[in-house]
């Protein structure tokens, strides 16, 4: 082996391991930086993701305060003296009416963009307390709650509704309609004077 080729042998193996000391340094320095990233070094970098994830819970509003916004300006404002759903239009494809989601609200947080017209509004409370709003899903001419095809609620409200509005009826705060019917009293009449007739008879 001549002395040009043992140096030019020497020189790659320096180049070789060299390279393979930058590739492992490279990814301990990129691996350390995952691991300082996933986990924060103080608690109040936790605390911060913990405030940052609070921003986007939906809050919580008392059925009293709900009920004293039904009475307020902004309240007429946005809905004047139209129901809540009046004005609400869905997303969908195609001509029929497809069902409406399960619910607008997981985990305290908005999971879409074009919520239905009672998750929209955080101060909108279904409550067997809160009169003014349950009247609005009722229907006029049978006294049942409108389907949530028409209003567009989710399923998990619409189930809300179903139950509050029964509890109100059973407090005394909805009028329970019940169906008027018709009798023809001559058919009685009929019936009655027949089972005098024998009774005189026997």
């Amino acid at each position: 082996m001549s002395l040009i080729s043992g140096m030019r042998l020497a020189f790659r193996g320096l180049f070789v391991t060299n390279s393979v000391k930058d590739w492992t340094q490279r990814c301990l320095i990129q691996h350390s930086a995952v691991c300082f990233k996933a986990e924060p070094s103080s608690d109040t970098e936790k605390e911060a993701k913990r405030e940052d994830s609070r921003k986007d819970e939906v809050p919580l509003i008392d059925p009293l305060t709900s009920i004293e916004y039904m009475d307020s300006n902004a309240y007429k404002q946005s809905y004047s003296d139209k129901p809540v759903w009046f004005h609400y239009r869905r997303n969908y494809k195609g001509w029929i009416l497809p069902e409406t989601r399960k619910t607008c609200i997981r985990a305290r947080k908005m999971t879409t963009g074009s919520p239905c017209p009672i998750c929209r509004d955080e101060y909108l409370v279904v409550d067997y307390r809160n009169v003014r709003l349950l009247e609005q899903f009722i229907s006029p001419s049978d006294g049942k709650v409108i389907a949530s095809i028409k209003t567009g609620v989710c399923q998990k409200q619409y189930r809300k509704l179903l139950l509050e509005v029964a509890k109100a009826r059973d407090y005394g705060f909805i009028e329970d309609v019940l169906p008027f019917r018709e009798y023809d009293y001559d058919e009685y009449r009929a019936i009655a004077a027949e089972s005098k007739g024998i009774d005189k008879k026997s």
